[in-house]
């Protein structure tokens, strides 16, 4: 395996155009027409390495430095002649709605993109028409558990963002998945795209592959610490910063505004987003043109109106109306669009975030600003981030087309400070990056997947298929081979897996679900030991049990609210499945016990149609963080079902389906009827229940002008129902049939009702 690196700008040397390329011409008229015709030095390097011929790569460079365009090229090139489908994995739902996005551009080319990062119980049958098919590692993974037959059918792989390894929830993923697929397919391309770390060159001889690293990037980047109105750069330069302001941060902030830059400040956590963008905000607001208020007071709108809008929402409003926003994993999806859509319009002219952004979408700014540098988790403390977390934001600086340089910024307090912040992030080299693939959950996860997907039969092969992951390379072998040893016994005793006497592993009807559910081999266990030794269910209690599994986030109990919940907890004792821990013997499982039944109450008023507004204001959480909640219990409540099926605890089943139901419409048990059809969700549901429609034979028999009376139905909604149910109505909104006289004949509504109760079987 050959190793190119690259450092710094290269020698002089003749630019390489598209037309070099040994591609289809096709590819290179598209590339022009999108205004692409030269290579950046480190697309040259890599071009050179033999991977239009197929050989693997990795390509370790800055953002914004051409990565995707590499890859892309490679992929329509495997597709055009006829190799193969290209797979694009991803780490975040966020990037593949992104890449989606940007890939269909090769529609005119005659090639087909589809997207899938949910539904992990399915076999993407739906996907095998794409060329490009883009997924998360999960559902990848996912698919592969299925054993989806169109796998076979790809030629070429691209992992962004491949150094994601190095992330102790996702990185198991990422290894597992790229060894199966090796095994699966026997000779596959990959083009590994990463950040530039340290480290690279392991990555690339776990990966058989040819190595490109550069620190090059079209917009130069000064990295530099600022102290008492002055930023000192890595490069021995000074820039002063006039003080005009009360704060230091907005100082630094509107001297890029003066040049007519845009900024991102990243801060340590959400609350610091908020407080921090609304002390901007009036600085701010100066800078942006009238016009463009009135777009974001547009805008601003759509994201704060209503009187049931969280308070979050309406503060996020009123920040974006004066140019600012701020930007964290508990907005909504909607939000969150929004936010950066402004933000690359260049309407918004500052977003204060977490660093969340930095490993999401592609939102560069002129200057970026580290406030903090530390973070602060329970059960860690307080502690310094990682120089790669720093690096990795300190790339977003510089946009591409729009800015002549970038700048990362950190703030210093005292001179000591200063050279500790420019000697141990700025001059400094990302850590190297290491497997996760060692932690005990993920090992057994990813083993069962194997042995259930019968990848591998018994200890030899997953031997194997484990030599194929970087973890392998990284570890002593005694080392793996206790790892893998207390994974397999883990999933012996708890029954998930079977070892025959010739030493042949089979996975019983539990792992088979479990696997093929997505979820950890503890919540299999979980919820066959708890459903099979329960006769009846309270909803709390199957609210709680879900909330006990590692598979679903929780909230946090503070200080202020622990007699609350231990007053909840004495008085539901006898609910719950899972007995609580002594907060005397274990402190830490008592807390984490409280924070389920939290959880556990808050999905709980989901089901009892409490608002949105109302649950994040009273649990303290954003409305990204209940839609995640409700979306991962939905699932484990599905999972649940199908757990107590193959155990043989069906009497359990029909409570959890209906449970699973209704966290999905957020309603209580007598509106589920109503809300199965279009158009009518939790709200409408309820208002057409208190007027006496409460079932859909009450609709189809009552006439379109007195549904389209209720209170927030109307003449559009109500036409709408009347056609779900099998009504045509003509252009006027008047029925062009009558509805039958006869309870017992309700035409085209019979299949509605039917295909409604069916699902709750």
């Amino acid at each position: 395996m050959n190793t190119e690196v690259t450092t710094g700008v290269p020698m002089t040397r003749k630019k390489k155009t598209l037309e070099s390329l040994p591609i289809n011409r096709k590819i290179i008229d598209l590339l022009h027409s999108f205004g692409i015709s030269k290579l950046f030095p480190p697309q040259e390097h890599a071009f050179e390495t033999g991977v239009l011929e197929g050989k693997n790569l990795v390509l370790a460079i800055p953002t914004s430095s051409g990565k995707t365009l590499v890859a892309e090229i490679c992929m329509l090139k495997t597709i055009l002649e006829g190799k193969g489908k290209a797979l694009y994995l991803v780490p975040l739902r966020s990037l593949a709605h992104e890449k989606y996005v940007e890939f269909k551009k090769y529609e005119q080319l005659g090639i087909t993109t589809a997207m899938s990062v949910g539904d992990y119980d399915s076999p993407g049958t739906r996907l095998r028409e794409a060329d490009i098919v883009i997924l998360t590692t999960e559902r990848a993974d996912s698919l592969i558990r299925h054993g989806t037959n169109w796998l076979s059918e790809i030629g070429i792989i691209t992992v962004d963002e491949v150094h994601l390894v190095n992330d102790p929830s996702r990185g198991p993923t990422v290894e597992m998945v790229l060894a199966k697929l090796l095994q699966i397919i026997p000779g596959i391309q990959i083009v590994a795209l990463s950040a530039t770390i340290s480290n690279a060159g392991e990555i690339a001889d776990w990966l058989d592959a040819e190595l490109v690293k550069s620190d090059w990037r079209p917009v130069p980047l000064r990295e530099g610490v600022l102290l008492d109105g002055t930023i000192l750069f890595n490069d021995g330069s000074t820039r002063g910063i006039k003080r005009a302001r009360r704060e230091e941060l907005t100082d630094l902030v509107c001297d890029i505004l003066d040049e007519e830059g845009q900024v991102l400040v990243f801060v340590s956590s959400r609350r610091s987003t908020v407080s921090v963008a609304k002390k901007l905000a009036s600085s701010v607001r100066p800078y942006v043109a009238k016009d463009t208020l009135t777009e974001l007071s547009r805008v601003a709108r759509r994201i704060g109106g209503g009187e049931s809008v969280p308070e979050s929402s309406k503060t996020l409003a009123r920040v974006m109306s004066m140019g600012v926003a701020f930007h964290h994993a508990g907005l909504a999806n909607r939000e969150r669009t929004h936010v950066e859509e402004c933000f690359k319009k260049d309407q918004l002219k500052v977003i204060v975030a977490t660093p969340t952004l930095a490993a999401g979408v592609n939102l560069p700014a002129r200057r970026v600003i580290l406030r903090d540098y530390h973070r602060f988790e329970k059960n860690r403390g307080r502690y310094t981030i990682p120089i790669l977390e720093y690096k990795q934001m300190a790339g977003r600086a510089g946009r591409p087309k729009y800015d002549k340089y970038g700048e990362a910024i950190l703030i210093a307090k005292t001179e000591q400070e200063q050279e500790s912040l420019m000697g141990h992030y700025v001059l400094s080299e990302p850590e190297s990056i290491t497997s996760k693939l060692a932690s005990p959950s993920a090992l057994r996860s990813h083993l069962l997947a194997s042995v259930a997907a019968e990848m591998t039969h018994n200890r030899d092969e997953i031997d194997d298929l484990i030599n194929g992951t970087f973890f392998s390379s990284q570890f002593e072998g005694w080392e793996i081979e206790d790892h893998i040893s207390a994974a397999l016994s883990f999933l012996e005793n708890g029954g998930l897996l079977e070892c025959n006497e010739n030493g042949t592993l089979v996975a019983t009807p539990l792992g088979q679900r479990a696997s093929k559910l997505y979820i950890d081999p503890y919540t299999a266990i979980l919820f066959r030991d708890a459903l099979s030794e329960s006769q009846t269910l309270s909803s709390i209690g199957v609210l709680h049990l879900i909330c006990h599994t590692p598979d679903q986030p929780t909230t946090y109990v503070a200080r202020s609210e622990i007699e609350d919940y231990e007053y909840y907890l004495e008085g539901h004792l006898d609910d719950f499945l899972i007995d609580p821990p002594d907060s005397w013997e274990d402190g830490d499982a008592y807390s984490s016990f409280l924070a389920q039944v939290k959880t556990a109450r808050m999905l709980q008023d989901w089901l009892s149609e409490r608002s949105e507004r109302d649950i994040t204001e009273d649990y303290s959480v954003g409305v990204g963080d209940v839609r995640r909640y409700i979306q991962t219990a939905g699932w484990l409540l599905y999972s649940a079902s199908e757990i107590a099926r193959v155990t043989g605890a069906t009497h359990h089943v029909p409570i959890l389906h209906t449970l699973h139901s209704r966290m999905k419409y957020g309603v209580r048990q007598e509106l589920l009827e109503l809300v199965t059809l279009r158009g009518v969700g939790r709200i409408r549901g309820r208002m057409l229940y208190t007027h006496g429609l409460r079932a859909m034979a009450d609709l189809y028999h009552t006439s379109l002008e007195e549904i389209a009376r209720v209170p927030t139905i109307g003449t559009g909604v109500a036409t709408s129902i009347k056609k779900q149910l099998g009504i045509e109505v003509d252009t006027m909104g008047q029925p062009t049939q009558a509805p039958s006289d006869n309870e017992g004949d309700l035409g085209p509504m019979q299949t509605l009702l039917e295909d409604f109760k069916s699902s709750d079987d």
